[in-house]
């Protein structure tokens, strides 16, 4: 049976926090692809649909209140290139490195929750493990600890490494999915984080690990979201985002 997933209406506010961590910049920079929404309502002040028969996923999409705010005080600050009544909460079921049905949380852009969440069911129904799902906040905002973590996540409000561009991830429009299984390698050969260098090694099958083509990859792209791992040059494994950078 159907799931009706209640999104809550628009909220905003002021969050006190600041930027931390680094991302990478890719060598190409594709075209977004077409969209795919779970239905064609617009904003995120309806009634959606989330999970499918004998899935048994629970997901829901909710607007940034007071409480997620206060949590969210190193994700997000003033100064940001959006704003929390632009950001939606996600909360969905997904698999664990311990082949248990864990609850997580996933913060991204309100024009990408529906899509982004039908993707977390695609995930949830392939059985695809996530060793953690959190909010980068429970890193203090460090990209570094959250990808040692091995942690999945979305929304977090900082700049391109070694530059001024604020990240695809400061607009709530990139994911990165179990990094440490799925590290950032340069064209050089240095990989972050660093005790990812073993699953440098596209070749292997570790759980978590995501190739060309897989379930992961099809599921991103049917949101038209694309894949760091087929950047020329550096390759993001761990990257998708709406925009290909």
């Amino acid at each position: 049976m159907v799931a009706a997933v209640a999104v809550a209406l628009a909220g905003c506010g002021a969050a006190t926090g600041g930027p931390a961590g680094g991302d990478r910049a890719p060598t190409t920079t594709p075209a977004q692809a077409p969209s795919a929404a779970l239905s064609p309502a617009a904003g995120d002040e309806t009634a959606v649909a989330a999970g499918s028969s004998g899935t048994g996923f629970r997901g829901s999409i909710s607007a940034i209140r007071a409480g997620t705010r206060a949590r969210m005080r190193f994700s997000w600050r003033r100064g940001c290139p959006v704003g929390p009544v632009e950001l939606r909460l996600l909360r969905v079921d997904h698999w664990g490195f311990d082949r248990r049905v864990h609850r997580g949380e996933l913060v991204v852009h309100r024009d990408h929750a529906r899509r982004i969440l039908k993707v977390m069911e695609q995930l949830f129904r392939a059985r695809y493990p996530i060793q953690r799902l959190r909010l980068v906040d429970a890193y203090r905002g460090d990209d570094d600890r959250s990808m040692a973590a091995n942690n999945t996540s979305g929304f977090n409000c900082r700049k391109v490494s070694g530059t001024r561009v604020w990240s695809e991830h400061a607009y709530g429009r990139a994911i990165d999915v179990n990094p440490l299984r799925n590290p950032y390698v340069t064209r050089g050969g240095r990989v972050s984080p660093p005790a990812g260098r073993p699953y440098a090694n596209r070749s292997g099958r570790a759980p978590g690990m995501i190739h060309s083509g897989d379930q992961v990859v099809r599921a991103f792209a049917a949101a038209g979201w694309e894949w760091g791992g087929r950047w020329s040059g550096a390759r993001d494994y761990q990257h998708f985002s709406s925009t290909g950078r």
